[in-house]
Order: C-alpha cells, then sequence, then structure tokens
C-alpha cells in the first residue's frame, strides 16, 4: 500500500482491512480487535496509543460501506 496509514485515513485503513478480512462483517469486529487488526496493518504508520472510539468508529464505518459495495449492496 502506497503512503503510511494513520488513524485519521478511515478510508485507506478500511481498504486495506477489506483486503486483509474479505469475509468479516465489520459490525461483527470489537473495538479492542479492530484496535489490533489496525495496528497490524502493513503501512500502519501511526503511534498506537493516538485512537480513541470516535477514530474507531469511523474506521468502522468506512470499512462497513466498502464490505458493502465489495457484496454488491
Amino acid at each position: 500500500m502506497a503512503g503510511d496509514l494513520t488513524w485519521d485515513d478511515a478510508e485507506g485503513i478500511a481498504l486495506a482491512l477489506l483486503e486483509k478480512f474479505p469475509d468479516t462483517d465489520p459490525l461483527s469486529v470489537r473495538f479492542t480487535d479492530l484496535h489490533k487488526w489496525v495496528t497490524g496493518l502493513e503501512g500502519f504508520a501511526d503511534d498506537p496509543k493516538g485512537s480513541n472510539e470516535g477514530k474507531l468508529e469511523q474506521i468502522q464505518m468506512a470499512w462497513l460501506e466498502e464490505w458493502k459495495d465489495a457484496r454488491g449492496g
């Protein structure tokens, strides 16, 4: 993935999560797991402590939209 992902790059993170976890319903992922998955993404280069519930929710919603689009919905 080009460039470094940060907590503020919800769209980029969403696309990376969709690629890595294509069959996972984003709404089934707890924020604690989402945090772990985001910080483990290749290209993620932000401070792991820099997230908050709002940022995780933005990422989850962006991922949900991409996930729905990928399923034709």
